[in-house]
């Protein structure tokens, strides 16, 4: 029954950054906008360490995150490992692909690939300066995985909608997006704090930092416009 509960709320979790993603861009928008080359990029990469491990069985022991053996690569290629079986796999790929092309749409190609960097290289690092490591690791990969950086990369969409939102005020229309986006890290913290669930704490990171992003930089989602398109949120 915990797993299960574990698995529903994750995949709930998921679902308000996907929806808040396309809140963000426009649902009707996205046939006419450019090729996603950030998320081109890191579901080949998931693609090609995913056929790896099916042809090299060693593949696991060389590319995780495993703290016990050396090498500074496993890092990053842990992220494009995958250890939840033929399903987790295909969810945590598949996600992966969704949420990069959101991200790009809205950050650019080169900020939407530094976020992803970023959910790989600082939550372990975020953990350490605010104490949250410990008996509970709030690593989602568990040495292997690209899930944790997905949900990293999700939540920083979910800050840019909430800010969206607060900076055009809180209409009747715009409850709904207020909502989805504060779920994330309400959601997030609760996973945390009742099930140890890593997705909740990576998620939390990304919006903060995603809220940073926004307040540092303007987007790619608000300097064009979609090929026939008016631009569909203003800031």
């Amino acid at each position: 029954m915990d797993a299960l509960v574990f698995n529903v709320t994750t995949a709930a979790l998921m679902v308000l950054m996907f929806k808040g993603g396309l809140a963000l861009l426009g649902e009707g928008t996205l046939r006419s906008r450019r090729i996603p080359w950030a998320a081109v990029t890191l579901t080949g990469l998931a693609l090609a360490g995913a056929a790896l491990q099916m042809c090299w069985s060693g593949a696991m022991d060389a590319l995780d995150a495993d703290p016990a053996r050396p090498g500074w690569w496993r890092v990053l290629t842990s992220v494009f490992m995958q250890n939840g079986g033929l399903f987790g796999g295909t969810w945590n790929i598949i996600t992966l692909a969704v949420i990069a092309a959101l991200a790009d749409w809205f950050w650019g190609t080169p900020l939407t690939l530094g976020l992803f960097l970023a959910g790989i290289v600082l939550p372990e690092h975020i953990d350490t300066l605010v104490g949250a490591g410990g008996h509970h690791s709030t690593d989602p990969r568990n040495f292997a995985g690209s899930s944790g950086a997905t949900y990293f990369l999700g939540a920083t969409l979910a800050a840019a909608l909430l800010l969206r939102v607060l900076r055009t005020g809180l209409t009747r229309g715009r409850r709904t997006e207020a909502l989805l986006a504060a779920g994330v890290p309400v959601l997030g913290l609760a996973m945390w704090f009742t099930q140890a669930n890593g997705h909740g704490l990576v998620s939390v990171y990304g919006f903060v930092l995603g809220a940073l992003a926004c307040l540092l930089v303007r987007p790619a989602a608000l300097r064009v416009r979609p090929a026939g398109q008016d631009t569909p949120h203003p800031a």
